[in-house]
């Protein structure tokens, strides 16, 4: 029987860990610590992870949320990376469609732009081809004419045509979740809000790590043959702990994302432009009713765990979106929400942040910590297999990375032709449960198979919903989201489970206090573990939203958690 992922036995899961003496224990629970527990564990290394925040909490839900090949690193001549990442996307589809669509994305050839004709059509052909793009999804050539009836937005005095290929737009923050679930089902220990606070040596060897709960106040000693660092933008910090941070070393790059309700900016085609200022480029995407646009590629050296957006970052995209756009005329006041993340790239002396290449490395330290950084989202799976390829010759197992045909979390359907079917399906089901046809999509989407224990929670809750004042929908989300995917705060479900803090902040302040409720009563919280959630979620809803005046947000004071125990 699966091992349940539950928030509520969180406490049990670290003794578990500290209890056993892994082969394998990964610091990080982004998308590339979830990939390499995942690997291991098939391999059959005995695996744990630890994650200092949420999963996914990093990076690894602030990018610009699609599974791409990177098309604009052709220009840097990064054939091999284009090809390995491109060919990636069609496996992350396969294995997770409810997670993960084709989109199509519009390259407008702009007069004094990046892009000519000649140039985007070679251009968009040798990324189909280092791709492997089948052929229902190649990339063709638009007029002027055919371009702006594609999406009647674009400024039409300076545009030429346009090339159209296909991406794949996907939930970054759900797509790392369920692998990270995959991974739990088939017996990786993994634990979140659980830091590495101190790396333990014997005779000169990493042998294991002291784990501290976050929430707690508690720690443990985890010992494990092997210690993977994939912390993400925390990279260094681990590798400092190891007195092994020698050599190259992180450059970290931000990007911001606003988000503008469709009313305002009605885009009906996904649109890949580059901006009048710098050339560099930006993405401008229609989700859920809404637009979202991204992404700066600025240095960064604040706060880690909380970037902020700058007044600069947020003008910086405006004007590009009334440059491309102008007819939008948008403004400060258009703006709903926005997010901000981390790129942990290897610095290169003399590049720019744009030019810095997204390769990922490895690092072997003489303790025998294996230290991964760099990397782009969409070749998760393929740096995860060089971690466990390492891992796996040390331990003397010899067994092949299988992870390309294994279907993860919720993705189970049969292949993505299946998916729409799927789909019709528990759309109907939904409907039986009193839902209405956009939430009972909505909830497939998000949740793919695992939406059947959803609806499960929904038809047995009787009247607990209507109690704590949430609709079964909302109800059942949360249950699920602390049974089943470790939501062990507010922020976790309105953040990484559900995607609102950015994509329906008012859905946020609606539901916020109700959600903290049922929440103080499933973990017995005091009154000042209420209040220290609440401010959490507030605080969570502040940075989401755009500064509107002069104030340049830098570095916000980041303090310690304070020992907030959760009553097990």
């Amino acid at each position: 029987m699966a091992k349940p992922f539950s928030s509520i036995q969180r406490s049990t899961y670290l003794k578990e860990l500290n209890n056993t003496e892994l082969d394998l224990l990964v610091i990080g629970g982004g998308i590339t610590g979830a990939g390499i527990a995942l690997d291991a564990n098939v391999r059959g290394i005995k695996t744990g992870l630890i994650e200092m925040q949420d999963f996914g909490a990093g990076t690894s839900s602030r990018s610009t949320k699609l599974v791409h090949g990177g098309l604009r690193y052709l220009k840097q001549f990064e054939v091999k990376l284009v090809a390995e990442v491109g060919k990636e996307r069609a496996i992350v589809y396969e294995n997770a469609p409810h997670v993960t669509t084709p989109e199509w994305m519009l390259l407008p050839m702009i007069e004094g732009g990046t892009f000519g004709k000649f140039a985007t059509s070679v251009g968009l052909k040798a990324y189909d081809f280092l791709a492997g793009v089948k052929k229902s999804e190649r990339r063709y050539m638009l007029n002027k004419k055919q371009t702006i009836e594609k999406e009647p937005l674009l400024r039409k005095d300076k545009l030429k045509g346009s090339g159209v290929y296909v991406e794949y737009k996907t939930d970054d923050a759900r797509l790392t979740l369920e692998i990270m679930k995959e991974a739990v089902a088939r017996g990786v220990v993994a634990v979140n809000y659980a830091k590495a606070d101190k790396l333990i040596y014997e005779n000169g060897k990493v042998v294991g790590v002291k784990v501290v709960d976050q929430l707690s106040g508690e720690s443990v000693v985890v010992r494990a043959k092997k210690i993977v660092n994939a912390a993400g933008p925390w990279v260094d910090t681990i590798r400092e702990k190891d007195n092994s941070k020698k050599g190259k070393f992180l450059h970290l790059t931000k990007g911001v994302h606003l988000v503008i309700d469709q009313s305002r900016f009605p885009l009906k085609q996904a649109v890949y432009f580059d901006t009048e200022s710098d050339g560099r480029m930006m993405f401008a995407i229609p989700r859920d009713g809404k637009t979202y646009v991204g992404t700066t590629d600025t240095y960064y050296n604040n706060d880690i765990a909380e970037p902020r957006m700058t007044v600069e970052d947020r003008d910086y995209i405006i004007a590009a979106v009334n440059f491309m756009f102008p007819n939008v005329k948008l403004n400060i006041k258009d703006i709903e929400s926005c997010w901000t993340g981390l790129r942990p790239l290897i610095h290169e002396e003399g590049k720019s942040a744009s030019e810095i290449s997204r390769k990922d490395e490895v690092f072997i330290s003489h303790s025998g910590l294996i230290s991964i950084a760099g990397g782009k989202l969409t070749g998760y799976r393929k740096m995860a297999q060089r971690i466990t390829d390492i891992v796996s010759e040390e331990l003397g197992i010899n067994k092949p990375c299988t992870t390309a045909e294994i279907k993860l979390s919720g993705g189970d359907i049969g292949g993505s032709e299946n998916f729409p079917k799927f789909l019709d399906e528990k759309i109907k089901e939904g409907i039986k449960l009193g839902l209405s046809p956009e939430e009972s999509s909505k909830l497939a989407n998000l949740y793919g198979t695992n939406v059947n224990r959803v609806y499960e929670i929904m038809y047995t809750i009787g009247d607990e919903a209507k109690h704590y004042q949430l609709t079964p929908m909302v109800f059942a989300s949360l249950v699920y989201g602390i049974e089943e995917e470790m939501v062990a705060t507010p922020v976790d479900f309105f953040n990484r489970r559900t995607s609102a803090i950015f994509f329906n902040i008012n859905w946020v302040r609606k539901w916020k206090e109700p959600v903290l409720n049922y929440m103080k009563k499933r973990f017995n919280w005091t009154s000042e573990q209420l209040n220290y959630h609440r401010s959490k979620i507030e605080k969570e809803i502040e940075h989401a939203t755009v500064p509107e005046d002069d104030i340049t947000y830098l570095t916000s004071e980041h303090n310690e958690n304070p020992k907030m125990v959760v009553n097990e």
